[in-house]
């Protein structure tokens, strides 16, 4: 009777120590707690630490409380211009609302997934049916993903933050890759050729017009040229006429002029200057 006293004691030692244990709940900075009761949600915890569950009639359950990554399939896609791409994406999300996650995805992250998969597709497909496949390829940059993540709703009634949507590959399909490659490098030299003859049609009117200006400058240049020569010759002519109009002045502008004469025919070595007795420089050197 001893012996069975004390395995009766050490039995109820540990389901005392098991129903302890089973009392607490630990609850990491990464993870929902979702406590249940006969299969009833009674309480959800998203803060870490220890907490109370009651044992044997309360059980826990995990969801993660942080950022996920979903690789979706790879899928082919039409643009408006009727050409097929390959589509490789991924999305990161999260559980927002725990609650509305249990009721209606039964606390599945693979059904979450299911729904993201078809409703990020379906996004996809609508937003690049609208755009020809030069918009497609041109709008890699982000704005395509921008839109195709603001064409996926619907997912709040499962409690699900859509983060982000991005594109791994978006690329032809193998069979008309190098045709499609080839049909753009020409559309893009036609277009680079109408740019060029818009440049040359533009640098030749600039050309035109630089060279009607310089003729005209030139014009206006030779007339003030003009214009000032014949003001010089004037205003010579009226110096002349005042000079010769005074006999003294006349004098002395015939002998400078005279000088001016002699010393131009002198010019060079061993030279000798002949004069006549009647030339006007002999004259003034005789005295007369």
């Amino acid at each position: 009777m001893k012996k069975l006293k004390t395995v009766l004691l050490i039995v109820l030692a540990l389901v005392v120590v098991l129903s302890l244990g089973s009392c607490f709940v630990v609850t990491n900075a990464n993870e929902y707690t979702v406590i249940r009761q006969f299969g009833k949600v009674v309480s959800i915890r998203d803060t870490a630490g220890v907490s109370f569950k009651l044992p044997l009639l309360q059980d826990a359950q995990k969801l993660p409380n942080t950022v996920l990554l979903y690789d979706l399939p790879v899928s082919d896609v039409i643009t408006k211009d009727k050409k097929t791409m390959v589509a490789d994406s991924f999305v990161l999300w999260r559980i927002e609302d725990p609650q509305k996650f249990i009721q209606t995805l039964n606390s599945s992250v693979s059904n979450a997934e299911s729904r993201l998969s078809s409703l990020v597709y379906n996004a996809m497909k609508n937003t690049i049916s609208g755009l020809d496949q030069t918009e497609v390829i041109s709008g890699r940059d982000g704005e395509l993903a921008a839109a195709i993540r603001a064409g996926v709703t619907g997912l709040e009634q499962y409690g699900i933050e859509l983060i982000a949507v991005e594109t791994k590959r978006l690329d032809l399909p193998d069979d008309n890759k190098e045709a499609v490659y080839q049909r753009m490098i020409s559309e893009r030299g036609n277009i680079a050729a109408g740019h060029t003859a818009e440049g040359e049609s533009e640098a030749r009117k600039i050309r035109s017009e630089t060279d009607k200006e310089v003729q005209i400058m030139l014009s206006e240049a030779r007339a003030d040229a003009e214009t000032l020569v014949a003001e010089g010759e004037a205003e010579y002519m009226r110096i002349l006429s005042e000079a010769y109009a005074d006999r003294d002045k006349a004098e002395f502008y015939s002998f400078v002029r005279s000088l001016d004469a002699a010393r131009e025919s002198l010019t060079g070595d061993d030279n000798t200057l002949f004069l006549t007795p009647d030339s006007p420089l002999a004259q003034i050197f005789y005295g007369n």
